[in-house]
């Protein structure tokens, strides 16, 4: 049987956004991309489309060495390594790339981090949020089981996830994995 992994990158670049979501949240991680291989070059999630600017924002490939990881030098990062079934990889493969197809239609659902503060979801047609999209992804393909709506969903509840292999802690810009 053949091993697959995806890998969950959570992140903290310390701009103006994620210093607003950690004050929020408490959390040292505030944004979650799902990456299928280990260079990293390829993670999908919901953000800012445009480097310079925050808005708009929506279905984004993020690179760990160029975007916003480049220019904030201080990124941090941890990185874990997720084993899954063929069955597993297959679905989860198929439900990125109904993503990515359509991917201009995705918008970020920045009245749904609203509905996450005061705890009510609030789910709109193709808008999501970085840890919505994530946990929607996982919990589609049985590899997240969750209880909670994804819109409920912060990059903190990922964490919990088992089992998991850290495979990367520290700044975006020394990460030199490759295993």
């Amino acid at each position: 049987m053949k091993n697959n992994y995806i890998y969950l990158v959570f992140s903290n670049t310390g701009t103006i956004i994620s210093k607003l979501l950690r004050l929020c949240t408490k959390d040292n991680y505030v944004h979650v991309s799902i990456s299928l291989d280990n260079s990293f070059s390829k993670m999908y999630s919901f953000g800012r489309l445009f480097e310079y600017f925050p808005i708009p924002g929506g279905l984004v490939e993020e690179n760990l060495r160029s975007g916003l990881y480049r220019k904030f030098t201080k990124s941090k990062c941890i990185i874990y390594k997720i084993n899954i079934n063929e069955e597993q990889y297959k679905f989860l493969k198929k439900e990125l790339d109904k993503f990515l197809l359509n991917k201009k239609k995705y918008k970020y659902n920045l009245l749904g981090l609203l509905g996450f503060y005061i705890n009510k979801p609030i789910k709109r047609d193709n808008y999501y949020f970085c840890s919505e999209f994530v946990s929607h992804l996982l919990i589609k393909s049985r590899i997240y089981n969750c209880d909670k709506d994804p819109a409920l969903i912060k990059p903190s509840d990922l964490l919990k996830i088992q089992p998991k292999e850290l495979v990367y802690e520290g700044f975006t810009n020394s990460c030199t994995l490759t295993s």
